[in-house]
């Protein structure tokens, strides 16, 4: 078990890689692919969209064009092409997990790359493509065969047709069930939980077949409004529902891009009187995709954010990234839309 993770590891604390072929540059960003749906802007935000070089050094500077006000930067936060594209974390076997997670829970292995120079490798595990789909990223550090989840990251939820087969199915596999299939508190939908091999949590959720079948990441916070009006300002993303629970003394909020039937949400959960959570160091981050990775710093900074990486090409690539956590610490990456749909490619 290790005490600490080398830097090296970090998404974004990178090496040169100028020597290497465009899939393996991909390997080290920890990025899913897609976009959105186009809107339509009129001629004014098109205008905004320009990236030149003037336009660049400005919006990375942190200081907002006169153009660009605070109103229609957060506006068009909310119209940009966003969909969350992969969930990153880190395992103690890789193919044991790998394992579990084909055999188990029906996932494909869509992509593995080895990163021997540094020590690490990478898997790509999901329901489809990853330019449509949610995927899963797991990475495996040379040696390092442990990871503490902490109390902050609470499971991922997995729409499933038939929940008494998986759960009979990972039961026989030796996987751990820790709520047998039944329906949730107060309500008629059938639910399950189960633990991977490092332990973190899957929700199974009994539905009809899901064009997303990885639907879910929970996350606790400690200030729920808080956290509401920072994902809907600074990532764009809609309040779908809330979900109060009294006698247990928590409320949840789903935010997303879409429905809940359709897109994977992000799941927030506020536990009655705590406002904070040990986040471990086996829980990574969320990549979204973006048109525009230079408005949307500015977003996250109108939005009482923290950018952790001031918005541009990452070095040695054209691929343009900016990245922020949340009130909570929680990690988000935005992701160039036309950019990564080229290294996709």
């Amino acid at each position: 078990m290790a005490s600490s993770i080398s830097p090296s590891f970090s998404p974004f604390m990178l090496p040169s890689i100028s020597s290497r072929n465009p899939s393996q540059k991909l390997s080290f960003f920890h990025l899913g692919s897609g976009v959105r749906q186009y809107h339509n802007f009129g001629l004014k935000a098109s205008r905004l969209l320009r990236h030149d070089d003037n336009c660049m050094r400005v919006m990375a500077s942190g200081n907002l064009s006169p153009a660009a006000t605070q109103e229609n930067v957060l506006d068009w936060a909310k119209q940009d092409k966003r969909r969350m594209l992969h969930v990153v974390y880190r395992v103690g076997d890789l193919d044991k997990t790998i394992k579990f997670y084909t055999e188990c829970l029906g996932m494909k292995l869509l992509r593995k790359l080895e990163m021997p120079e540094m020590r690490y490798t990478n898997a790509f595990l999901g329901f489809g493509p990853e330019d449509a789909h949610f995927v899963i990223e797991l990475t495996y550090n040379y040696g390092i065969d442990k990871y503490d989840i902490g109390s902050g990251f609470g499971h991922f939820g997995l729409a499933v047709d038939d929940i008494s087969r998986i759960v009979e199915l990972v039961r026989a596999k030796g996987g751990k069930i820790t709520r047998e299939p039944g329906p949730v508190e107060g309500g008629s939908s059938i639910i399950a939980f189960i633990e991977d091999p490092d332990g973190y949590k899957f929700e199974l959720l009994e539905r009809p077949p899901s064009p997303e079948p990885l639907c879910q990441v929970m996350l606790r916070v400690g200030d729920l409004d808080r956290s509401i009006k920072f994902y809907e300002k600074a990532c764009g993303m809609e309040l779908l529902q809330t979900r109060d629970n009294p006698e247990s003394k928590y409320t949840i909020a789903t935010m997303g891009y879409g429905p809940e039937e359709k897109n994977a949400v992000l799941e927030l959960t506020y536990n009655y009187g705590v406002t904070e959570y040990d986040k471990g160091d086996g829980y990574v981050q969320i990549a979204i995709g973006t048109d525009d990775v230079y408005k949307t710093a500015e977003a996250i900074k109108l939005a009482g954010g923290k950018v952790t990486r001031e918005p541009g090409p990452v070095p040695d690539m054209r691929t343009k990234i900016t990245s922020c956590v949340d009130p909570d610490g929680w990690k988000i990456v935005f992701v160039d839309n036309i950019d990564f749909r080229k290294e996709v490619e």
